[in-house]
């Protein structure tokens, strides 16, 4: 820690109460009040260092030589700072650290306490000592902290902007030359979210979320103009987050030192703006959070559009019990369904303005090979969409119309799966359920077979382009990747008509437990063995 001790006298001056009292024998002649404290002084002391207290001291004198009295409640850093500045003048060791620099700079530039006033005054002393303090990190980021109590006059001096630029570079500069190690807090997971930053690049985080919101926004944009990586922008903002809100904590400790909720509703709105633009980068659970608590806070209408917008281009990466947002509006409905379904409608719309969407060249039989699905960020949102849906169900505030909007907003192409198809558990138990209909038994045994004999096709081009990586790894036009999954092909395909052998034999025993074919053909309402699978029943199954 940096610090300069000034001056040679020994101590000469006591303090009773408020007022503050020099004890070199001689009477006082000037009296210096500042706030609710009082100063009684000598003029000499001071006009011979003061440019602004010789033109009070003539001003105020009076010529029967009577003690004047002048009053500087706007002198930067209070009584305290004057203190000091008074034992400068008397010639009185001082001990200049990065905790007063500041304040005493400013008041000596409002003192105008220059060389003008006598070699080594103390503007030039503390403006000498402040350039060593912006060599030190740890210093740097003391000294920053108390320009809050001297807001103006440090920005005029460029006393911010200094610190700042100072601190900006350490944080992009490599933490091993600057002996900083990883950040050891024991809490790095918050909310469900990992704190940590590969190459220890988290060192500054805890230092600087020590900072006022007004600094802390300066000092990220000053990180980010250099290059920092927005994945360690984002992160650095949440963990300033997590101090300073503690409504996002799930388990939020009410203490004499938190914020009230003007506060955090305030520093939620800034925190939104100052969120990294870059898709991906900021966790999507965080910004999840972050609108439940904007909600919960009544935070501004643009803040909570920005964070819906937000969540919407990254939808794909949201989990389901993060999107169960409880409604503190006007709305019955046990959840926020109007919310959610604003930023699927995002997701949709930013996926297909960037050309994220299947070829239409793309067949049925690409989506449904059995575990090939085309797994992408639309295929995830749909499945993330219809479990939501499964949980809001059971709600019966929640209206159909509104149920069906939701259910509708992704589109068709969304759902591989949802084209009238069971998957292999359902399709075993409706082919084993005596209880159940004929028609629907066979329907459903007839499109396992079709499943079947599309993934075995599927396989069979496989094969025969194994010898041609090219094939394997590109695109057939239709923008679906056909790779092998390192299985014995002709091995896959036994398994598959094995499979197929046994679901003819279940058909088979269903047919035979019954009294006649005639009775089977009745119950199937067929007419014609030419109509039992006429092609638009293909399309559009009963099930």
């Amino acid at each position: 820690m940096a610090f300069m001790r000034l001056g040679s006298k020994s101590e000469a001056f006591h303090r009773e109460g408020q007022t503050w009292l020099c004890t070199t024998g001689l009477v006082s002649d000037v009296t210096i009040e500042v706030g609710d404290m009082k100063f009684h002084l000598h003029k000499f002391p001071l006009l011979s260092r003061s440019g602004l207290l010789e033109r009070l001291i003539e001003e105020s004198s009076n010529d029967d030589g009577s003690a004047c009295v002048l009053t500087l409640d706007e002198i930067p850093g209070g009584g305290k700072t004057f203190e000091l500045i008074t034992k400068f003048c008397y010639g009185v060791k001082i001990e200049l650290t990065a905790l007063n620099v500041v304040a005493l700079r400013c008041a000596a530039d409002y003192l105008e306490m220059t060389d003008s006033y006598g070699e080594g005054n103390l503007v030039g002393t503390t403006e000498t000592f402040l350039n060593e303090v912006f060599g030190n990190w740890t210093d740097s980021i003391k000294a920053l902290q108390t320009c809050e109590e001297v807001t103006d006059q440090a920005e005029d001096l460029n006393i911010i902007s200094r610190c700042v630029d100072s601190l900006a570079s350490k944080a992009c500069a490599d933490p091993s030359l600057l002996g900083k190690k990883k950040n050891e807090d024991e809490t790095h997971l918050w909310n469900g979210i990992s704190m940590l930053q590969p190459n220890g690049e988290d060192w500054w985080f805890d230092d600087a979320s020590f900072l006022i919101l007004p600094l802390f926004k300066r000092l990220i944009t000053a990180i980010e103009s250099r290059g920092m990586k927005h994945e360690c922008i984002a992160m650095a903002v949440m963990y300033y987050t997590r101090k300073h809100i503690p409504l996002m904590n799930r388990e939020a400790i009410e203490t004499t030192t938190s914020p009230s909720e003007a506060e955090q509703k305030t520093t939620l709105e800034e925190i939104v703006e100052l969120l990294p633009n870059k898709k991906g980068v900021n966790p999507t659970k965080f910004l999840l959070r972050l609108l439940q608590t904007a909600m919960v806070l009544h935070t501004s209408q643009s803040s909570k559009e920005d964070l819906e917008t937000r969540i919407g281009n990254q939808l794909d990466q949201a989990a389901l019990v993060d999107l169960l947002i409880p409604n503190v509006g006007y709305s019955e409905t046990l959840y926020d369904v109007e919310c959610v379904l604003r930023m699927i409608e995002q997701f949709v719309s930013s996926t297909e303005q960037a050309g994220i969407v299947p070829s239409p060249s793309i067949t049925e039989g690409d989506l449904v090979k059995d575990g090939d699905d085309l797994v992408t960020p639309t295929t995830l949102v749909a499945t993330l969409v219809d479990g939501y849906l499964a949980e809001v169900a059971p709600d019966v505030s929640l209206k159909l119309a509104k149920f069906e909007a939701i259910a509708a907003a992704i589109p068709d192409y969304a759902r591989p799966l949802d084209d009238g198809k069971l998957s292999l558990e359902a399709s075993t138990h409706a082919a084993q359920n005596e209880r159940l209909p004929l028609r629907v038994i066979v329907q459903v045994l007839f499109f396992e077979q079709l499943r079947l004999r599309t993934s075995i096709s599927g396989w069979f081009f496989v094969s025969e382009n194994l010898d041609n990586p090219e094939l394997l790894h590109q695109s057939g036009g239709n923008g679906v990747l056909l790779k092998p999954r390192g299985e014995n092909v002709r091995e896959k395909v036994c398994e598959l008509e094995k499979e197929c052998m046994n679901m003819k034999e279940e058909l088979q025993k269903l047919v035979r437990s019954k009294r006649s074919w005639k009775n089977f053909t009745r119950k199937l309402n067929f007419k014609k063995k030419s109509e039992c699978f006429n092609p638009k029943d293909q399309a559009k199954p009963a099930i």
